[in-house]
């Protein structure tokens, strides 16, 4: 947020929803104060499509992400959410209510989308969409080493093997809000750390798939599927957890932690969050100074870290200097109570900001490579 800026709350504005389709393809017309979790009921309830580019948590207005970018999973095989748009309606600083696409008002368009309001307000998006599954395979897998957790999230994106790459960091300990315990996907699977080699550093990495499929597919099919792709991983054995959920379940898994964490109080407190975009030839120094250094105890919430490919509109429009295989993490207070109270961590996330900060202006300095920060 820009000093002496202004926050617009669009969610009042709900009109218009509209399901086009254009030589052939199917498109949506929302506003731009439409939460993208409402877009996701809709169009998979009464015509059984989607968008195909989401951010993991959905209770965010349209117009809020394309502002930003809108990156997730998926980012990977269609870009972040900016890259899912072909027209906007913007309203300028001047007052006017401008349509702009592509071929229209193309300065505009682009300025728009990613311009964190700068050139005007969104109030109307026309996303793609396409056919929504059914059923999606729900796999999280952990890694000891680094380097073997990067080769392996970076080949995935590389191949498109499936429909969903992202992975976090937690803490190498029992810890509730850090540790172990974040990583089984239901209350019945349980996560024994003596599977864990004893060369295993202060963390972990924990890689998380996601397989769309159709009610009509037979569960071997997927089975099999599934079998084949990990099958080739390099993550520690004994450590695979899997469930099978809806398409919408697993959409909306982010809203069933902001319910609890409401339930008991901790959503009220204040959650930022800290994306970096980290180039591939440095991923392995930031994780060794970084990761097993700065926040080896963890930062009681979830810290994500996961490859994106280059070759897409967001990553080139921040900066020309990433390689092809981007990481993004988020830094996040916690979400979590802890033995029945809210940790005294307020400050946390601005020192690691500071530190972090810091690390990159030396690191810079000394390789004259650049980091971009969003």
């Amino acid at each position: 947020m820009a000093e002496q800026g202004l926050v617009l709350d669009m969610r009042a504005i709900q009109d218009p929803f509209e399901i086009l389709w254009i030589e052939g393809s199917p498109y949506v017309d929302v506003s731009g104060g439409a939460l993208w979790e409402d877009v996701l009921k809709r169009c998979v309830s009464e015509f059984g499509l989607a968008p195909r580019s989401w951010t993991d948590y959905l209770s965010l207005t349209v117009g809020g992400t394309l502002s930003y970018a809108g990156v997730s999973g998926q980012t990977f095989r269609y870009g972040p959410q900016t890259s899912n748009v072909t027209e906007l309606e913007v309203v300028t600083g001047k007052g006017d209510t401008l349509c702009c696409s592509q071929t229209e008002n193309s300065e505009l368009f682009f300025g728009a989308l990613g311009g964190l309001g700068q050139f005007g307000i969104i109030t109307r998006a026309r996303v793609v969409l396409q056919e929504a599954p059914d059923m999606v395979r729900w796999i999280r897998v952990v890694y000891s080493e680094f380097e073997e957790y990067a080769r392996d999230a970076e080949s995935l994106v590389e191949e498109y093997c499936f429909d969903y790459v992202e992975g976090f960091v937690l803490v190498n300990s029992d810890n509730r809000a850090n540790g172990w315990p974040t990583v089984p996907l239901g209350p019945e699977q349980v996560f024994d750390p003596t599977h864990i080699p004893f060369t295993a550093g202060p963390v972990l990495y924990c890689l998380e798939l996601a397989l769309h499929y159709r009610n009509a597919d037979h569960p071997s099919r997927v089975d099999t599927d599934v079998d084949g792709l990990l099958g080739r991983l390099r993550f520690i054995q004994g450590l695979k957890f899997q469930v099978d959920v809806t398409y919408m379940e697993f959409l909306l898994r982010v809203k069933r932690v902001e319910e609890h964490a409401k339930g008991n109080g901790t959503w009220d407190a204040p959650h930022p969050w800290l994306n970096l975009f980290v180039s591939k030839s440095h991923i392995v120094d930031f994780d060794r100074e970084v990761f097993k250094k700065i926040l080896k105890d963890g930062v009681d919430g979830p810290i994500l870290v996961y490859p994106l490919l280059r070759n897409n509109y967001i990553v080139r429009k921040i900066s020309s200097q990433v390689k092809l295989i981007c990481k993004g993490f988020g830094l996040s207070p916690s979400l979590i109570m802890i033995d029945g109270r809210i940790p005294s961590k307020s400050n946390r996330t601005l020192y690691m900001y500071e530190l972090i900060n810091e690390r990159h202006r030396l690191r810079e300095d000394r390789s004259k490579s650049k980091y971009s920060i969003i």
